[in-house]
């Protein structure tokens, strides 16, 4: 069944090969998602290495989440203006230098400053590999291609905690970014041969939309991510935690505002939410963003404090999780093409919750290691079957020449749920160790520092283990919330039905 998008996309759509073009992104897509895991294992390092404190430290991550957070939308859009091949080559090169100035910095400032250089360049390059999907792939094949998009995101998760561990233990904290000039170099190369130059439209900059969403969300994302630090109270004089976010919330308020007012051209047309799909799609991803970042924290702090792993040996608990997301991906990219995506995200949604309340059921100072790998390894089949279709579902029936604006929109509300789980998971371990271990609550709780040398005294290992499982239990919920949203959504068009209550909605859109 032929459609307007079908047929727009024949006529922008170069004589390219889509699948060397697609490896090509995925690289330095890869590259990016192992660096925002990799500094976690490096921090005990980085902290004796400068002599800092915790709280600076942990602005090397914080830094590089905000910067890359923040500008998704608009680099998003300015990926349509300039074109995806252009701002994501920048981008790569953006975050390549930046890495290696990572690693020859000698003062923890200077790495936070280089840090933030190195989020800029991936907030450039993240939407760009959805857009071009989007561009080069005819509705009909994208779901294998978002297939491999997603199988990477999961693999990336492995990698980087083993590789940072790697690194970090037999050639120092700084090769967890030297390690990216060889590979960005090569995904330059690689990038600039084999994606296309894809037609550029002539957008118009809301400046006005530009520096509230800015704003907004710089608002929004520090205040959720200095909460744990600052005990969500005050930061300093009348400025306070809450007093962040609320003001956040209420300048993106205005700023949604302004997108409906304003007579030009919005930063975000809202007309891509007639699309019932792509509403639903980003429902769905913000809690699978929320619930991959909050899992890690509890699973990899009792694998170190209870079962006293190093962080290498620890994070290989994931290798059945990447192998099984990694084999299922080329056999959910053919089914998503040809199956309603309610059916497959929703499967991968109940297989995510259910993993993660069993996990909590198992997670016992003395459990076989075996029997934790089988709530692991159903959690590889989760992600196998998650981002595959949303994503899919998210940009099939946006317009060709908004389809870098729909995936700054897409990845935004991806990296907001990955900071709210973050966040969110912080606050709870806190409180369940301060129920079972009153004497240990604090700092420990929520940073770990002490635990990743060796096993906690016998005495407490049963109350940390507690409080641990019963920390998972809160993204298994809020998965519960993506999987309502993914059985919602609507049969994409090409498969011969036409989605209830979003009739052409990628013409309306503009």
């Amino acid at each position: 069944m032929a459609t307007p998008q079908d047929s727009q996309h024949d006529r922008v759509r170069p004589e390219v090969r889509p699948w060397p073009a697609l490896w090509a992104l995925v690289l330095g897509f890869f590259m990016i998602l192992v660096d925002s895991t990799i500094v976690s294992v490096a921090t005990p390092a980085i902290l004796e290495d400068f002599g800092s404190d915790v709280g600076t430290v942990v602005w090397v991550t914080s830094a590089y989440l905000l910067a890359y957070a923040v500008p998704l939308l608009i680099t998003g859009r300015l990926g349509d203006r300039v074109g995806p091949k252009k701002l994501y080559l920048t981008g790569l090169a953006l975050f390549t230098l930046a890495s290696v100035w990572c690693g020859l910095t000698n003062t923890i400032e200077m790495l936070i400053v280089a840090r933030v250089f190195q989020g800029l360049g991936a907030s450039m390059m993240t939407p760009q590999t959805m857009a071009v999907i989007t561009r080069i792939f005819p509705p009909n094949q994208r779901g294998r291609a978002m297939s491999l998009w997603g199988a990477t995101a999961g693999v990336a998760t492995l990698v980087g905690p083993i590789l940072g561990g790697v690194l970090v233990d037999g050639l120092g904290w700084q090769w967890i970014f030297f390690v990216n000039a060889p590979v960005g170099l090569v995904g330059f190369v690689l990038a600039m041969r084999l994606v296309p130059d894809l037609p550029t439209h002539r957008h118009k900059f809301d400046l006005v939309g530009v520096v509230l969403s800015a704003v907004g969300l710089f608002l929004l994302v520090f205040g959720i991510q200095e909460g744990q630090k600052y005990d969500w109270g005050q930061i300093k004089g009348p400025i306070s935690v809450w007093s962040l976010i609320i003001s956040g919330l209420v300048v993106l308020a205005i700023f949604v505002f302004w997108q409906s007012r304003t007579r030009g051209e919005p930063l975000l047309p809202l007309g891509l939410f007639k699309d019932r799909n792509f509403s639903l799609a980003n429902v769905a991803i913000t809690t699978v963003g929320f619930a991959i970042t909050a899992m890690a924290f509890p699973l990899m702090l009792w694998a170190q404090a209870v079962r006293g792993l190093t962080p290498t040996r620890a994070a290989l608990l994931l290798v059945p999780m990447a192998v099984i997301s990694g084999a299922l991906a080329p056999f959910v990219g053919r089914l998503v093409d040809r199956t309603p995506p309610r059916f497959i995200a929703g499967f991968g949604l109940l297989c995510c919750s259910v993993s993660l309340f069993w996990m909590s059921q198992v997670i016992e100072p003395d459990v076989p290691i075996w029997e934790l790998l089988l709530p692991i390894a159903l959690l590889g089949v989760a992600n196998g079957f998650m981002w595959a279709p949303i994503g899919t579902t998210a940009t099939r029936n946006l317009p060709l020449h908004q389809a870098g604006a729909g995936a700054g929109v897409y990845n935004t509300t991806r990296q907001v749920g990955a900071v709210l789980g973050s966040a969110s998971i912080a606050v709870l371990m806190e409180s369940r160790l301060a129920h079972n271990l009153p004497r240990m609550a604090g700092g420990a709780a929520s940073t770990g520092e002490g635990f990743s040398g060796g096993k906690l005294p016998e005495i407490v290992r049963q109350g940390f283990s507690d409080s641990m499982a019963q920390s998972l239990i809160l993204p298994a919920l809020v998965l519960l919330i993506g999987l309502a949203a993914a059985l919602m959504f609507a049969a994409p068009t090409y498969l011969g039905k036409q989605p209830a209550g979003a009739t052409q909605p990628a013409t309306e859109a503009s």
